[in-house]
């Protein structure tokens, strides 16, 4: 039976509340800065089963609800129609969040009073940078094993292999046979069952994280670098603003009730820094919505490599935070240029820990910032990291159903909507 999908948010709002406060006494009562990491490694590993859990699901549900989708597709023309209404929506989004970001920055100049000086050429950031080009992202997308890209839930390789198996799979059900077709439809609906468990656990997941993130720095890393994370927050919010204002000229009032029903992927997105535990949800959301399992299988898995609207304003906000930092001006064309390059790299962040940091870290040597510079933000990066992720969802969940309209899924609107008001509306699990 599921956890109640409010009672469910009420909870990971209450968990995080929690995870500050005992973060904040452990962090004040620990006897140094060595005892209140060891603390936190405690909280940690909680958060780290809880994400184990939820990785653990995503590689055979994505496929499973993507293969499905695709496979109920009569028309082969509909995949490649989706898929182009799909990459102008994440372009555009994505051009959008970049020159919000270099906008802000612009015009709040959150680096340029700090005057440090630039440090020396061997102090890096520790991250992996080297293998991160547009040469090696196209040759990764494709797999060389389909249980390899599983085991590492690379979502893209996943969404490459399931595009070949679910045509193939529409071809033989053309010839009626509809066998491994049931199998998989009733595998996503296992998948689906097996996702309300885990989520049982999400409560205690957040609680861990806050905790963690508070214990090892403190309630004052939030006053000290206030102003740079309310500046970028304030960004995040605008860059809703437009999201949601560009998907109520598709969806109308029903927007708002889109933003209901995301409310808590876009709670669990943010308390975790994890796109993948939302993932499972998010799809439940867009269902009762009314999107349909083709299209939502389809869209939301391609939106998780190529739209990722917060980490791209991060990208352009932190690349000119560093620069300003350093006192290194940056034309307005070596800023296009910039913009131009986060377009085309950012795309393969979606399989590289730590994405985002990768990303701006592999930039900087390009414009000849300091890569050292990333260390300004390293240590306060989950709470950014909070904000772009559940804006990642935002973004994902507003584009899924505006193709969905496009594609003439709007007539199961208000139905739906009469469904979700129900006393006893059935479950993404029970419909799936």
């Amino acid at each position: 039976m599921n956890m109640n999908t409010k009672k469910l948010t009420r909870y990971i709002g209450i968990a995080m509340v929690l995870g500050i406060v005992v973060g904040y006494f452990c962090n004040k009562y620990a006897q140094n800065q060595q005892e209140a990491a060891q603390i936190a490694s405690y909280f940690s590993l909680i958060t780290d089963i809880f994400l184990r859990m939820i990785k653990m699901i995503i590689a055979p549900l994505v496929f499973a609800t993507l293969v499905t989708g695709l496979a109920s597709m009569s028309d082969a023309s509909a995949v490649g129609r989706i898929g182009m209404r799909a990459m102008i929506w994440f372009i555009a989004a994505s051009a959008i969040s970049l020159l919000l970001g270099l906008a802000l920055v612009n015009i709040f100049q959150p680096g340029a009073h700090m005057n440090l000086a630039i440090p020396d050429t061997h102090i890096t950031s520790g991250l992996k940078t080297g293998d991160f080009t547009l040469k090696a992202f196209i040759a990764h997308v494709f797999p060389k094993s389909i249980a390899e890209a599983m085991a590492n839930n690379e979502i893209l390789q996943i969404l490459v292999f399931s595009l070949f198996f679910g045509a193939a799979l529409s071809f033989i059900r053309g010839k009626g046979h509809n066998t491994l077709y049931n199998m998989i439809d009733e595998l996503a609906k296992i998948m689906f069952r097996v996702t309300d468990y885990v989520m049982r656990f999400a409560p205690l997941g957040v609680f861990a994280a806050m905790a963690a993130a508070i214990t090892t720095e403190g309630l004052g890393v939030l006053v000290s670098y206030g102003k740079l994370i309310g500046e970028f927050y304030l960004g995040l919010a605008l860059l809703w603003t437009i999201l949601f204002a560009v998907g109520y000229l598709f969806l109308g009032k029903s927007t708002f009730r889109l933003g209901g029903l995301i409310k808590e992927p876009t709670l669990l997105a943010f308390s975790t820094a994890s796109s993948e535990s939302a993932y499972p949800k998010t799809i439940e959301a867009l269902e009762r919505f009314g999107v349909s399992k083709r299209i939502s299988g389809f869209v939301l898995p391609l939106g998780y490599s190529f739209n990722l609207d917060g980490s791209m304003m991060y990208q352009s906000f932190a690349v000119l935070f560093i620069a300003q930092a350093y006192n290194i001006e940056m034309s307005f064309a070596q800023q296009l240029t910039l913009l131009l390059v986060l377009m085309v790299t950012s795309k393969g962040m979606a399989g590289v820990a730590r994405a985002s940091l990768v990303v701006v870290a592999a930039t900087l040597p390009m414009f000849h910032l300091p890569e050292a510079g990333l260390l300004l933000i390293m240590g306060i990066d989950q709470f950014f990291d909070m904000g772009r992720t559940a804006t990642n969802v935002v973004g994902n969940s507003l584009a899924t159903a505006v193709i969905a309209k496009m594609e003439g899924n709007e007539e199961s609107l208000p139905a739906q909507a009469a469904a979700d008001e129900a006393p006893a509306a059935p479950s993404a699990t029970q419909n799936a």
